[in-house]
């Protein structure tokens, strides 16, 4: 059986050296060669020794195929491997997600300002008129865009949270250091939609590739103290779940779950 590596390049073929790149890297491709990491264009320039413009067009004929995904600026992945891959059941940071994937975690602070809204404030379990303060970020990872994020607080807690600076920290960690508050439980519930026009442009995608919108109300001790709305990027981030035949799902960690849309938040802390 061939071992995985680039195949030879035949200048005296009469068939084109892109189609010869692409038809070598759907090889190695099948034979699980890039499960870790895709090559970039000057790695594969150097091992198949053709031109940038024969390795971008390769690309772009992968692409095509529906095998990687080729962005202008971006080393190239496959096809249906989300880069940033959360479990279910735990009360996670965004923050803290896509710096573990080894990626850079920047945010744009979009707002942040006090304000009063009754409808959150009713799933706060707090009078229309409470005021609240309300964050919303556009978090980028390695930055492009990943998730539109919304968060309202009771400003009587959070109010200390206005002079944070969150293009580069977690809203958890602010929380605990300036307020004192850590969040030890709550419910998520997580859908897929497809985003519009005006949440496309501000996600930098196209009308092929969907989202999940996820809602959170997170509690401390039994009363509830953040509602937040992410609509995050489907082909960058993935839930999951593990489960076993005799007591079905476990909420912590494992394999992809595309049934289960409504989960339990148990773990105390954020990762």
């Amino acid at each position: 059986m061939r071992k995985p590596g680039p195949g030879p390049i035949d200048r005296a073929s009469a068939l084109p050296l892109w189609a010869q790149v692409h038809a070598d890297l759907r090889r190695r491709v099948d034979a699980g060669e890039f499960a870790a990491v895709f090559p970039g264009e000057l790695a594969l320039i150097e091992q198949y020794s053709v031109s940038r413009h024969t390795v971008r067009e390769a690309l772009r004929r992968l692409r095509d195929d529906g095998v990687v995904v080729a962005e202008r600026g971006r080393r190239p992945r496959l096809a249906g491997i989300a880069e940033i891959e959360q479990p279910l059941g735990a009360l996670y940071s965004l923050f803290a997600s896509v710096e573990s994937a080894g990626h850079e975690q920047h945010s744009i602070v979009r707002t942040l300002d006090v304000r009063a809204d009754g409808v959150v404030a009713a799933r706060l379990g707090l009078e229309e008129s409470t005021p609240l303060l309300y964050l919303e970020r556009l978090r980028l990872s390695d930055g492009e865009p990943l998730a539109m994020d919304r968060v309202w607080l009771p400003a009587q807690i959070a109010a200390p949270l206005l002079d944070a600076d969150f293009t580069h920290t977690a809203l958890y960690t602010e929380l605990a250091d300036r307020c004192g508050v850590r969040l030890t439980g709550g419910r998520e519930t997580i859908r897929a939609v497809v985003p519009t026009r005006a949440e496309r442009v501000q996600l930098g995608i196209d009308d092929t590739v969907a989202a999940f919108a996820i809602d959170r109300l997170a509690e401390r001790h039994g009363r509830p103290l953040e509602w937040r709305t992410t609509l995050v990027r489907g082909d960058r981030f993935t839930v999951t779940a593990a489960f076993t035949a005799r007591t079905g799902y476990r909420l912590d960690v494992g394999a992809t779950s595309r049934q289960r849309h409504h989960t339990d938040v148990v773990s105390a802390e954020s990762r």
